[in-house]
């Protein structure tokens, strides 16, 4: 199972700082997060996306200039398959970038998608006309109904100004339950926490959905 991260501040963040702290927990994870890993910035109104089927612990890529929001992900594949680039996330749809963590089996639904994540991501394009929450809504109750078992499906679809985050799982608390901290302007999401001397962190149990505004 894969790892999440997203922060945005209304400062300039030091992005290397939080990547750093992110490759850490991927290499020491109990879950092997070595299938490659990607980032993307928004920046100047669009994403700027990194994707390297390189382990995250391995490269040291750090955005340049300027970052105020970012999305990271450090993949661990099903079944140790599909070791491409284009299967990394983060994945793009204009404005929106998605990162998912998670397993789901049963699934009876007719989607185009090379992986479990691209297909999800294609459901939740299909849903969507125009309000990310609402989406997201209609895409749950679909995978709900259809899907045999839903292990894990965590999920933070990010917009300009906002990360719509999404927590479900049916088991295995201490691995799929999310951390948030926000301190003094900054709003840190991720798989789970990481030390530092920034603030506490809330954890994110199964059943949340939320959109979490950042400017």
């Amino acid at each position: 199972m894969c790892r999440l991260l997203a922060v945005a501040s209304s400062s300039p963040v030091d992005a290397g700082r939080h990547l750093d702290a992110f490759r850490r927990l991927c290499r020491e994870s109990r879950e092997y997060q070595g299938h490659g890993w990607g980032c993307a910035v928004w920046r100047e109104g669009r994403w700027e996306r990194y994707r390297t089927v390189r382990p995250i612990w391995e490269d040291d890529y750090r955005p340049e200039g300027e970052v105020r929001a970012f999305v990271a992900h450090a993949r661990s594949a099903f079944r140790d398959e599909g070791i491409e680039e284009e299967n990394n996330m983060p994945f793009l749809r204009g404005s929106r970038a998605f990162v998912f963590n998670g397993e789901m089996r049963g699934v009876r639904l007719g989607l185009r998608g090379r992986t479990g994540a691209g297909k999800l991501f294609a459901l939740l394009g299909a849903m969507d006309r125009g309000d990310a929450a609402e989406a997201i809504n209609r895409t749950t109750a679909v995978l709900v109904r259809r899907s045999a078992r839903i292990r894990a499906c965590n999920f933070i679809l990010a917009e300009p100004g906002r990360f719509h985050l999404h927590a479900l799982f049916d088991g295995e608390a201490d691995y799929f339950t999310m951390a948030q901290r926000r301190t003094d302007g900054e709003l840190v999401i991720c798989s789970e926490p990481y030390p530092g001397d920034e603030g506490p962190w809330e954890p994110l149990p199964s059943g949340t959905r939320r959109a979490i505004p950042w400017s």
